[in-house]
């Protein structure tokens, strides 16, 4: 069964009239008459009686009318949405953003997308870097935007760099450290410390403190930043932060040495997927976008 043979039936079903069906088809009527023959040879029986001025639905065509009726909108929704998916006219796209990147420079890139593609409708969420890797590679995310430290690069995907931002320890003005420029990593031994629960450099900087034999004392743990950040301006703790994201009324954010601990950012897609074009959009946006003042200096395969 095809679908012009499914709209030729309907045409006759409405009309009751063969002749007027196929110049609203726009075929010719012998070409008509055998298309719908064909459906009623596939169908085991006649859908209409064939009267010279009176031509009507059999019972068998009454009975599949609605169903046919089902089949060809159907079809014409499915056409329509595809067409607007190639065309970017209507295209859903998934993002998973890490949930320790300060918002402003994510928000600059979706109004960028909104502006430039106003047919892909970004599907946000947020969530650590490690849960954000495995639903893009279950397919769950078509792209995420986190960063994971490691020096063994990842092969199952493809991670077009954005920006680098160092991480620093974040402290309330009034603690001992405040007034340096810097800090180093001993000099953070024996501090409260304030544990975010999605710092991508979990389990990574305990190995590097334990080298150094410096032990902090984590006393408080938080999902949000905000509360980080909170907690440390009350004298609570230090963090472990972001440089960008350490901003908040009475907090020092002090970049740490010997060594000093980088994130590296990065758009991220799955190696080898076809991607739709909403997902091009998203990456030719974020190549032309200034990320903090810097524009991303190499393009993505998954253009």
């Amino acid at each position: 069964m095809e679908i012009s043979q499914v709209r030729y039936f309907l045409a006759v079903a409405k009309e009751l009239n063969f002749t007027r069906a196929a110049e609203q088809c726009n075929v010719t009527q012998p070409a008509l008459s055998r298309a719908i023959k064909l459906l009623e040879d596939e169908f085991g029986g006649p859908l209409f009686h064939r009267e010279r001025r009176f031509t009507h639905l059999t019972e068998l065509g009454r009975m599949v009318e609605t169903y046919l009726e089902g089949v060809f909108e159907n079809s014409r929704q499915a056409k329509q949405i595809a067409e607007q998916y190639v065309t970017l006219k209507k295209m859903p796209l998934k993002v998973g953003i890490m949930s320790t990147i300060a918002p402003d420079e994510i928000i600059e890139l979706i109004a960028g997308v909104r502006a430039h593609h106003p047919g892909v409708e970004l599907h946000l969420c947020d969530a650590d870097a490690v849960s954000l890797r495995r639903r893009l590679l279950e397919g769950e995310l078509e792209a995420a935007i986190y960063a994971l430290p490691s020096d063994v690069p990842d092969e199952e995907v493809h991670s077009l760099p954005l920006f680098q931002e160092q991480m620093v320890m974040a402290v309330h003005l009034a603690h001992r450290l405040a007034n340096q420029r810097v800090v180093r990593v001993k000099d953070m031994s024996n501090e409260s410390y304030i544990h975010r629960n999605n710092c991508e450099f979990a389990g990574y900087a305990d190995a590097i403190l334990a080298e150094q034999g410096v032990t902090v004392s984590p006393v408080y743990w938080s999902d949000r930043d905000d509360w980080t950040l909170a907690m440390i301006a009350a004298g609570l703790g230090f963090g472990f932060m972001p440089e960008h994201t350490a901003k908040h009324p009475g907090v020092v954010p002090l970049p740490i040495t010997e060594p000093e601990f980088w994130r590296e950012v990065n758009l991220v897609t799955v190696r080898g997927r076809r991607h739709s074009p909403a997902v091009g959009a998203l990456v030719r946006e974020a190549t032309q976008k200034k990320w903090f003042g810097e524009r991303v200096k190499a393009l993505s395969a998954a253009e």
